[in-house]
């Protein structure tokens, strides 16, 4: 409680023994109004006012979500973060972690440390679940496989028949992970056998040999020829139905933040959510 000009005035007057015990009554006054606090000088009141100066400027640090998912998401699912980090500046969206569904469910098996996983099938899914890791997850998009050539479609490849002709290179993925999976169907359902020079991890790979002019062909999803722009043409599989993807997302129970990936998950359901994955190409639920 400050000083008056009267009070100082008055302790200005007073002199020897008066004046000491104006002092002293002056002490004991502020004391008082200060509720007990330290001297200014001591480290006790340093400490106070650094924490109140503190705790009236800092900010919490963001929450911070860790998500896997499929190869094929990348593109929307880069744009559904920064726009779930725009709804919700509590929480900072960790770099995304891209794979194949087969190898993020080993890893999340494993013990690695992960918020959500968003994978491209719903038995890439039952690992995680049967170990006790997430529930059965909800179905928040779908997708179909197209076949995928250079730009002109030089070869003249209409049908999964013209990829088992010869002198024609293709690129399929492997039949652990959900798109060669749904390769082995389309083709099965067709009465074709390939002999694809090479079958990559995940669909991501498969899309960027072909790209790359180092196959005439690759089977990936439809999504991704859209992603990919002037760099690839789609050629639509008539038996595309036979193997239509369902992409389940689900909240690790070992997640370091649930509050955080269940909101992601929300966000991911919305109608937001929704909206900008059917602009990169992803069928409904």
């Amino acid at each position: 409680m400050p000083l008056t000009r009267t009070s100082r005035r008055r302790a200005g007057r007073l002199g020897g023994a008066g004046a000491l015990l104006v002092a002293a009554g002056l002490g004991l006054t502020l004391a008082a109004c200060g509720g007990g606090s330290p001297a200014s000088g001591s480290p006790d009141a340093a400490g106070t006012r650094a924490g109140t100066a503190s705790s009236g400027t800092a900010s919490a640090a963001p929450r911070i979500v860790r998500i896997f998912a499929a190869a094929s998401l990348q593109g929307p699912l880069d744009t559904i973060a920064k726009d779930f980090e725009a709804a919700h500046p509590e929480y900072t969206v960790a770099p995304i972690t891209y794979d194949g569904s087969q190898a993020l469910a080993t890893q999340a098996i494993d013990g690695a440390d992960v918020d959500v996983l968003a994978l491209a099938s719903e038995a890439s899914l039952v690992p995680v679940t049967e170990a006790g890791l997430t529930g059965k997850g909800t179905i928040f998009a779908s997708n179909t496989l197209e076949m995928a050539v250079a730009p002109g479609n030089p070869k003249g490849l209409r049908s999964l028949q013209d990829l088992a002709r010869n002198g024609v290179s293709v690129v399929v993925c492997a039949s652990e992970v959900p798109c060669g999976q749904a390769t082995d169907k389309v083709t099965a359902d067709a009465g074709v056998t390939l002999e694809p020079v090479s079958q990559e991890s995940n669909v991501t790979s498969v899309v960027n040999r072909v790209a790359g002019g180092e196959a005439d062909a690759g089977l990936v999803y439809s999504t991704d020829v859209k992603a990919a722009g002037d760099k690839l043409q789609g050629v639509a599989l008539p038996n595309a139905d036979k193997a239509i993807n369902r992409y389940p997302v689900a909240v690790s129970s070992k997640a370091k933040d649930p509050e955080g990936g269940e909101a992601f998950e929300d966000y991911l359901l919305s109608a937001e959510g929704r909206k900008t994955l059917a602009e990169a190409g992803f069928g409904a639920p």
